[in-house]
């Protein structure tokens, strides 16, 4: 498959090849191709933004309906780029994210957007409303960890039932 891209990419002039064997084999954007990547990056980063306003708008959807049940303080349970996600989608909302927490030893003590990452046995010492449990992955082993670590009265949510 790789031979018939590169034949076709350099047959529509997108590319040139230079060497005499494998070992010194190269392979250059023309003028054109250059122009190419541009323009197909350009279009991938226009779908990229597209996409991320549409699961942005749909957390805001699924954050609407916690905060309807008279949940005001979060704890944000994954410092990856879904919390990230999540954590804009709550501007909002009247919720506030009061602390962000993290199983990867490596996260904690850093900073996930204004809050300090902790680990989860810190969880009982914030008391929030709810955690929310921002992880697709793992989101079942989350869910019996954090049941541990909370009182009754702290709700425990996921973005999906997935």
């Amino acid at each position: 498959m790789v031979n018939i891209y590169i034949k076709e990419l350099s047959k529509d002039g997108l590319i040139t090849a230079s060497g005499n064997s494998n070992r010194t084999f190269e392979y250059h954007l023309t003028e054109n191709g250059e122009s190419f990547l541009n323009r197909q990056f350009l279009a991938f980063s226009a779908e990229t933004v597209q996409l991320y306003a549409s699961v942005k708008h749909e957390f805001i959807r699924i954050l609407k309906q916690f905060e309807s049940t008279g949940i005001r303080t979060l704890v944000l349970y994954g410092a990856s780029d879904t919390g990230e996600i999540v954590n804009a989608a709550i501007q909002n909302t009247r919720m506030v994210v009061i602390g962000v927490i993290d199983s990867d030893p490596a996260k904690h003590g850093k900073l996930f957007s204004d809050k300090i990452i902790q680990p989860p046995e810190s969880l009982p010492a914030i008391a929030p409303d709810a955690v929310l449990i921002t992880s697709f992955a793992h989101q079942n082993a989350i869910y019996q960890n954090i049941q541990q670590l909370v009182s009754s009265e702290t709700k425990i949510l996921k973005l999906t039932n997935l």
